[in-house]
């Protein structure tokens, strides 16, 4: 699985938002700016996310994105489905019925699938959020949360 530019900037948008203060409100260009990301594409990425029930949007003049859950309540893989990203290695291969170690292989990668996309689900934004501020921490970086 490789994430692409467009899983990776939604993750980046979701940390961005994990970090304003509870039930305060992020513009599309304020995140943009933050996380160099260009604003039209953000928020066509922030629509997929609102549609998939894990940021709200208000709109008008001081609208703006927030999460729709607790950090704790959204995982990496529920980002990158919400997104279209494919978490699917194997989607259309099948193993050639003349040898056993086709089917060996076959099954051992669809076992470790299985395995990955279980950790993608159970991996957590809080996770992240916590990895990213001890990084900071590390680094000497004050509250500026740029990833």
């Amino acid at each position: 699985m490789k994430l692409t530019t467009r899983g990776h900037y939604s993750v980046k948008a979701l940390l961005d938002l994990s970090l304003q203060p509870r039930l305060s409100l992020a513009s599309v260009k304020e995140i943009a700016q933050r996380q160099s990301i260009p604003a039209p594409y953000l928020e066509k990425l922030l629509i997929e996310l609102r549609r998939a029930g894990l940021v709200k949007s208000v709109r008008g003049s001081r609208g703006g994105y927030q999460l729709a859950h607790d950090l704790n309540a959204i995982s990496l893989g529920q980002i990158l489905e919400a997104v279209g990203e494919t978490i699917e290695p194997l989607a259309r291969y099948a193993p050639e019925a003349t040898g056993a170690e086709d089917w060996v292989t076959f099954s051992l990668w669809r076992r470790l699938h299985e395995k990955l996309k279980n950790a993608l689900y159970t991996i957590t934004l809080a996770d992240l959020y916590y990895d990213a501020r001890s990084w900071q921490a590390a680094q000497g970086e004050e509250a500026s949360f740029i990833i």
